[in-house]
C-alpha cells in the first residue's frame, strides 16, 4: 500500500470512530439519569423495547441523527425523540417505531413529525408492517405551531393509519406509556392494539384538563388506564402486565401474519466481494476535491467483485452496469471521479456529468426498469458541465433527460452519498426529492448547491461588493475574514450530519454497512409489486 493509501486510510477511519462516538452519544437520549428514571417505574426505553422485540441479527436505523444540533434552546432533542428501526419479528421485515420518554416525556417536536412521516412513508412504499410503541405527552407545546397545522404536520399521521389501512398494511399500537390529546387516535387507528397496566395510559385530556374543563374530579388511571379501555371503552384489544409482555404479544400477532405477493426482483446466493471491502477506507481520499477510480470502489461492494458495464467507453464520467449486492440484481449508476480520456482525445474531468455520460444514464435506467431490476446510485458529484461548449451541445437538454428518466423511474431506487453531492448533479443522482427508497450518506458525505470553497468565494465577493458600496474600506485582511467567516458557516451547513439531522438523509453510515442496507431496502421493496409502467413522458431528443 502506498504513503496516500494510508493517509485515506486513517482519515477515513477517523470520520468513522468519530460517527461512533456520536451515535452512540445520540443512544443515550435524554441521559443516563432519565434512563434510570424509566426503569424506575417498571419501563423499558425505547431502544431496549426495540431490541427485545426484533429478532437477532441484521437491523437498520432510520434516522438516527435526526435533530443534531436543533433545538438547543430547549435542551436538544436527541434523535428526534424516536427511534425508527427497520428489522424482522420472527423472520418478517418491519418498521418500528418508538417514542423515546427519556427525550421531554416523549413530546412530539416538528422533527418527530418529519420522522415518524418518514417512517410511514417507507411502510407504505414498501407495503412492510409497521409497529407503533407508544410513550408520548403529545405535542412539545412551545412549538404547536411548526407541528400542528399544515400538511406534512402531526394530521398527517392519522390519514396516513387510515391510508395504510385501506391498502392492507399492518399496523400494530403497543401503548407502554402516556398516549394522549390527538395521539389517542393512533391506537384506535391500527388494526390490533396492546395497553401495559398500570404505566399506561390513553385520553384526549388527562385529569387536571378534564377538571378545568368540566369541574370532574378523577384519576388518570380510571380515565384511560388498561382496565378501562380493556373492559370499559373497547379502545384496546390486549392487556398487558408489562413491557415484555405487551412485545411478546406483537411477537406473537405478526408471527401469524399470512406471506406477501411479490414484486420479483431477481435473487440468488449471496457472495461476499472478492476483493477487500476494508480497503475503501483507503481508496476514498482524504480531501474532497482528490481524484479516484469508483470502479475500485464498486469491485469492493458487489458479490464476487464482478461488474458488467453498460456502454463502458461512451459517456466515462458516469459508470453504469450489472451486478449483485447480496444476491439482488441491480443495476448501478456512479459518478467516476478520475479525469478521463474520449475518443477524440478530450480531458473529461471526474465527478461532472457531461451530455454524453447524462444520455448514457438516461438510457440504462430505461433499461433496467424494463428488466425490472432496482437501482443503485453512487454520488460523488459536482454537477453538470459548464461553459460555451457544453451549453451549445445541449446540457440543459441531456441533463433534463436524465432528471426525467430518474423522476419517472418505477423499480425502487436506492441512493448512497459517497463524497459530493452538489446543486444538480444532487437531483439528476436520485437526490432525496427524487423519492429514493433509502438514502444514506457515508461520513466523507458534502450535500450544498456548491461546493464550500466556490460559494464562499462568491458570497464574500457579493458582501465585500455591498461594504464597499457602503463607503467601507475593504482590503484583503478584510477579504480574507470575509471569506473564512462565511466558509465556515457553509462548510457546517454541507456536513453529512447537518443532512441527517434534517431528515435529508436516512442515516449516515460506516461504508462496510452500505451491502446490508441495500440488501435490507431491496428486500422490503420486494413486498410491493410495481404497478405503474415505466413512461418518461415527453423528452426534447
Amino acid at each position: 500500500m502506498d504513503l496516500n493509501f494510508n493517509k485515506n486510510e486513517d482519515h477515513n477511519k477517523l470520520l468513522l470512530s468519530n460517527l461512533l462516538h456520536k451515535f452512540a452519544k445520540v443512544k443515550m437520549g435524554g441521559g443516563e439519569q432519565r434512563i434510570q428514571k424509566l426503569h424506575s417505574e417498571g419501563k423499558m426505553t425505547a431502544r431496549e423495547r426495540i431490541n427485545y422485540l426484533l429478532d437477532k441479527g441484521n437491523c437498520i436505523e432510520i434516522g438516527g441523527f435526526v435533530g443534531e444540533g436543533m433545538y438547543a434552546e430547549f435542551g436538544g432533542c436527541p434523535s428526534g425523540g424516536v427511534v425508527v428501526k427497520m428489522g424482522y419479528i420472527r423472520g418478517k421485515q418491519c418498521i418500528v417505531v418508538a417514542n423515546d420518554a427519556t427525550v421531554k416525556a416523549g413530546a412530539w417536536f416538528p422533527i418527530t413529525a418529519k420522522k415518524n412521516l418518514r417512517a410511514q412513508e417507507i411502510a407504505m412504499e414498501n407495503r412492510l408492517p409497521i409497529i407503533y410503541l407508544v410513550d408520548s405527552a403529545g405535542v412539545f407545546l412551545p412549538l404547536q405551531d411548526e407541528i400542528f397545522p399544515d400538511k406534512e404536520h402531526f394530521g398527517r399521521i392519522f390519514r396516513n393509519n387510515a391510508l395504510m389501512s385501506s391498502m392492507g398494511i399492518t399496523q400494530i399500537s403497543a401503548v407502554m406509556g402516556s398516549c394522549v390529546a390527538g395521539g389517542a387516535y393512533l391506537p384506535i387507528m391500527s388494526d390490533e392494539a396492546i395497553i401495559v397496566d398500570k404505566t399506561a395510559s390513553i385520553f384526549l385530556a388527562g385529569s387536571y384538563l378534564v377538571k378545568a374543563a368540566i369541574g370532574e374530579s378523577i384519576d388518570n388511571e380510571t380515565l384511560g388506564g388498561a382496565t378501562t379501555h380493556c373492559e370499559i371503552s373497547g379502545v384496546t384489544d390486549y392487556k398487558a402486565k408489562d413491557d415484555k409482555d405487551a412485545l411478546d404479544k406483537i411477537k406473537n400477532i405478526v408471527d401469524k401474519i399470512g406471506d406477501y405477493d411479490k414484486a420479483g426482483f431477481s435473487r440468488i446466493k449471496a457472495v461476499k466481494p472478492a476483493l477487500k471491502e476494508d480497503d475503501i477506507y483507503g481508496i476514498l481520499p482524504k480531501a474532497r476535491n482528490e481524484q479516484y477510480d469508483m470502479m475500485e470502489i464498486i469491485r469492493r461492494l458487489v458479490d464476487d467483485s464482478e461488474f458488467e458495464a453498460y456502454k463502458e467507453g461512451y459517456g466515462q464520467t458516469i459508470i453504469t452496469g450489472y451486478a449483485r449486492i447480496d444476491g439482488w440484481a441491480v443495476g448501478i449508476i456512479a459518478n467516476q471521479r478520475k479525469v478521463v480520456k474520449t475518443k477524440n482525445g478530450e480531458m473529461q474531468f471526474g465527478g461532472v456529468i457531461y451530455s454524453d455520460s447524462a444520455d448514457k444514464a438516461t438510457r440504462f435506467i430505461a433499461n433496467c426498469n424494463q428488466k425490472k431490476i432496482p437501482l443503485v446510485f453512487l454520488q460523488d458529484v459536482t454537477g453538470f458541465m459548464v461553459g460555451s461548449k457544453s451549453e451549445h451541445g445541449g446540457i440543459i437538454k441531456d441533463g433534463a433527460k436524465m432528471v426525467n428518466a430518474v423522476s419517472n423511474s418505477v423499480v425502487p431506487k436506492f441512493t448512497i452519498i459517497i463524497g459530493n453531492s452538489y446543486g444538480a448533479g444532487n437531483y439528476a443522482m436520485c437526490g432525496k426529492a427524487y423519492d429514493p427508497r433509502l438514502i444514506v450518506a457515508w461520513p466523507s458525505a458534502e450535500l450544498a448547491v456548491m461546493g464550500g470553497t466556490q460559494a464562499a468565494k462568491v458570497l464574500a465577493q457579493i458582501e465585500a461588493s455591498s461594504l464597499k458600496a457602503k463607503g467601507e474600506i475593504v482590503d484583503e485582511a478584510k477579504e480574507k475574514q470575509l471569506f473564512e467567516k462565511i466558509k465556515a458557516r457553509y462548510d457546517e451547513q454541507t456536513s453529512p450530519y447537518y443532512a441527517a439531522s434534517r431528515l435529508w438523509t436516512d442515516a449516515i453510515i460506516d461504508p462496510l454497512e452500505t451491502r446490508t442496507w441495500i440488501s435490507m431496502g431491496i428486500e422490503a421493496a420486494n413486498h410491493s409489486p410495481i404497478e405503474k409502467k415505466f413512461n418518461l413522458g415527453v423528452i426534447q431528443v
